[in-house]
């Protein structure tokens, strides 16, 4: 029997906001949802009467996205915004689902965000850069959209921050050391897996590829501040290289 809690089993509503997202990052996006669980319900909200939403319009039915029409009835006011919160909402208490996609870089979700965690469910963010700090530590995971992109991703391993580059990041090198120290054992060891986790509840946004690295032991060697230790099955330790073993 399958255990419902496993990530590739989880239920997930992915919402996408086409004002505010661009359809080059959908297979992407799909490669990336899958991480987390199953994309059960796939919606997109927008004015589908615009001409400013064909590029959408070409991938929808490939990838089984449900467009979901909303009429501008005032200019400047977004009514897409509006149509995806109460779709959430009522998403949200059908208790059907484990998670929520959120696509989108406006910061109007924030509190949807915030309501959905609210009610134990984990939320995953995707959006541009630009996206308002607010929105993003609203989520439990953001993931910036660039890193989705094949070409940019590409361009980006192609120019992968060095160890002299790395140490000088002091947000970074701060981040690691914590979360380190905050999951390891007495001599100083700390499961990968775990340090991983710690991080991303600290910082909703971090992600390796950020720095040009797949995996975050790529981006832990590659700092050379850590002993790295791969044991048995495949599990990765790590030590602050600071850290002395005790006596």
């Amino acid at each position: 029997m399958m255990n419902s809690d496993s990530p590739v089993q989880r239920r997930l509503a992915v919402l996408i906001d086409a004002d505010n997202a661009q359809p080059r990052i959908i297979e992407g996006l799909a490669r990336e949802i899958v991480k987390y669980g199953i994309a059960s319900v796939k919606r997109i909200y927008g004015d589908w009467t615009t001409p400013n939403l064909a590029g959408w319009k070409a991938v929808l039915l490939d990838h089984s996205i449900q467009p979901i029409q909303q009429f501008r009835y005032t200019v400047g006011k977004n009514a897409t915004d509006s149509a995806m919160i109460i779709d959430a909402m009522d998403l949200l208490y059908t208790r059907r689902f484990e998670g929520f996609c959120l696509v989108s870089s406006d910061s109007d979700f924030t509190r949807l965000a915030s309501r959905i965690r609210e009610e134990g469910l984990t939320v995953y963010g995707f959006g541009e850069e630009k996206t308002p700090k607010a929105f993003v530590h609203a989520c439990d995971k953001f993931i910036f959209t660039t890193v989705l992109l094949p070409q940019e991703t590409a361009n980006s391993l192609d120019k992968r921050q060095e160890t002299q580059q790395l140490k000088a990041n002091t947000k970074l090198v701060n981040l690691m050391r914590g979360a380190v120290e905050a999951v390891s054992d007495d001599g100083g060891w700390a499961h990968l897996g775990a340090v991983g986790q710690h991080i991303a509840k600290q910082a909703a946004e971090f992600d390796s590829r950020h720095y040009g690295y797949t995996k975050l032991v790529e981006l832990v060697a590659a700092l050379n501040l850590f002993e790295i230790d791969r044991r048995s099955q495949g599990t990765i330790y790590v030590r602050d290289k600071r850290s002395k073993p005790p006596p």
